[in-house]
């Protein structure tokens, strides 16, 4: 045997023992260490990622239940200032295009989403430099007095902090006011990579790091059900995306134990045909494989939040089925309006009907959700998937 034979192999044994030492304590759920993370995400085979990944997954849900929603993305306008070099849907306040969702406009689209067996609404738009918090108690008021049974998972850590500057309040204040208004869970929306670096870069004028945290910190004090994202594969390093994943655990550790914190992670790859940042930067695709060893490494690192989900939206349908038995437990909503994602090349459509066939194809059960993660009867409007 050569001398670079020998190397190979002994660099070999060196990260099979590692990664059995590190399995072992993930398995534990024992928190990994950034190093540790992103060992297992350069090094570690696909195929051992997936295995812990599903093995873990079922310490969170035995069994083979994928969960799934009925919901509406309605975004309340389209004017902002947070100046995201990634996103094809903002306007400037004067610019061509704008709009803001007028009540009558609301009324139709939730009329529709009723008929449809939905009976939630992801209510987010841009950070509009006239609209202060008055705006928002104001709308959720008049949703929740119109439709009191709908529920509203609306706005943003980004946005929390564009309504606290502008109102002179702090973020708890905010959030309560919020609250009495109708407010029912907050999304993990504008987490892109939790990196200052990352930031400044790609959504300059949205909140930092820091901010991100500590509003969702105060939700968590307030029995706030919320959501955490990731949008990967833009100019941020795998550090820094294993970093992002120990912010959301480290800060899910911190909650109060009767809080639900963080009820779920959902990462997707960035979309950015016609997008500033794709005409500045190259942007190699997110492929199948990286998606897949993602959605693992999040189930791995992630100890202490129980739902991952898989963007079919942002992946398709067959890497989704894939991630089902790599960690995911959850495809999200069927989203019968969205607008963001789709303006940078998204283009992928579930129905309901499709979404249980998807999930079934898969090899799992699909059982419908809310959005704190309750199972719920499928609503008597709403086709079944029979296998």
């Amino acid at each position: 045997m050569s001398m670079v034979q020998k190397y190979y192999l002994c660099r070999k044994f060196f990260y099979a023992m590692n990664f059995d030492r590190i399995f072992n304590r993930a398995l534990s759920l024992e928190p990994l260490s950034l190093e540790e993370g992103v060992l297992l995400y350069e090094q570690a085979p696909t195929s051992e990622l997936v295995f812990i990944a599903n093995q873990l997954r079922q310490k969170f849900h035995p069994g083979n239940t994928v969960t799934w929603m009925i919901d509406r993305n309605i975004n309340i306008t389209n004017i902002c200032i947070s100046g995201c070099k990634f996103c094809n849907f903002h306007r400037k306040i004067n610019g061509e295009g704008t709009y803001t969702t007028t009540f009558a406009e609301y009324k139709i689209k939730i009329e529709e989403m009723l008929q449809l067996g939905g009976n939630q609404l992801l209510i987010q738009g841009g950070m509009h430099p006239g609209y202060g918090l008055a705006f928002y108690t104001d709308l959720f008021s008049r949703l929740k007095s119109e439709f009191p049974g709908v529920r509203l998972h609306a706005l943003g850590p980004p946005e929390i902090v564009h309504i606290a500057r502008k109102e002179r309040m702090s973020y708890r204040e905010v959030l309560e006011k919020l609250i009495e208004s109708g407010l029912d869970s907050l999304p993990g929306a504008g987490a892109e990579i939790l990196c200052d670096r990352v930031r400044k870069e790609i959504s300059p004028a949205k909140a930092r790091t820091a901010e991100w945290l500590d509003v969702m910190a105060e939700a968590h004090k307030l029995g706030m059900v919320t959501s955490a994202t990731m949008m990967f594969g833009h100019i941020e390093t795998l550090g820094e995306r294993v970093s992002h994943l120990i912010y959301l655990r480290d800060l899910q550790s911190l909650k109060p134990v009767s809080a639900p914190g963080f009820m779920a992670f959902i990462p997707w790859p960035i979309m950015s045909e016609g997008t500033e940042l794709g005409k500045l930067i190259k942007l190699t695709p997110v492929l199948p494989i990286e998606y897949i060893r993602t959605i693992a490494i999040s189930r791995i690192v992630l100890n202490n939040i129980p739902n991952i989900q898989a963007s079919w939206l942002t992946i398709g349908k067959e890497t989704a089925q894939v991630s089902l038995h790599g960690g995911a437990n959850d495809l999200g909503s069927i989203m019968i309006e969205e607008n963001v994602v789709s303006a940078a090349g998204a283009s992928v459509k579930l129905s309901a009907l499709e979404m249980q066939r998807t999930i079934t194809e898969a090899g799992f059960q699909p059982q419908l959700r809310s959005q704190d993660y309750k199972f719920i009867d499928l609503p008597d409007v709403v086709e079944k998937y029979i296998t």
